[in-house]
């Protein structure tokens, strides 16, 4: 009689090995084996962090069918630059980062030069006046979130990779799965199993 094992998968591919350390600007990259909606092949970008607080992320690579000029109230109905899904909290908010802090007084830097936030109607403004926007910006609406030190207990349990930013206009380019087997296989031969595992478990 055949027999399942339900953790034979992770266990064969899961990484047990020291990551790095969580801080704002690194990318979260989700296990293969994690299959809720919001993060199954997730690459996040950790906006907010300090240790035994409540971080807060935004995920890069899941595109909704909206655009912002259907969407946001003030921007002209031609602006068609899609709206990302950035997690499951907070879905009546719009979050952007990008690589402009001239033109959005108030943003806030998350490393290099990468920035979220910033005057929103300076951000209408350059929107509406067709400025350029593609590896320069990006919008979310909602975000990731986790308790006290549970992000921590994530990571030590290998549910998330902490991998360090690539260029910003490269994360500011991509999405869907094709950005989490790049980021991944950008992470070095220690990760490489993962690029194995099937999308569809019912696949392998």
């Amino acid at each position: 009689m055949d027999q399942e094992f339900p953790n034979l998968d992770r266990s064969l591919f899961r990484i047990d090995m020291p990551t790095g350390d969580p801080k704002p600007g690194v990318l979260l990259v989700a296990e293969p084996f994690l299959r809720e909606e919001h993060f199954n092949h997730a690459v996040i970008s950790l906006i907010e962090y300090q240790k035994g607080g409540t971080p807060m992320g935004l995920v890069l690579n899941k595109p909704t069918h909206f655009t912002l000029g259907e969407t946001i109230k003030g921007i002209n109905d031609g602006v068609d630059i899609p709206i990302y899904c950035g997690g499951p909290l907070s879905c009546d908010r719009l979050f952007y980062i990008h690589t402009l802090p001239d033109e959005f007084p108030g943003c806030v830097r998350l490393g290099r030069d990468l920035y979220i936030g910033g005057d929103f109607d300076a951000l209408k403004r350059y929107l509406n006046m067709g400025l350029p926007t593609e590896g320069l910006i990006r919008f979310f609406v909602g975000y990731s979130g986790w308790d006290a030190m549970q992000l921590e207990e994530e990571i030590a349990s290998h549910v998330w990779a902490v991998a360090p930013c690539p260029a910003t206009r490269e994360i500011l380019r991509e999405d869907g799965d094709a950005f989490w087997y790049r980021t991944v296989k950008s992470m070095g031969r220690e990760y490489r199993n993962w690029l194995y595992h099937p999308l569809d478990p019912q696949n392998n």
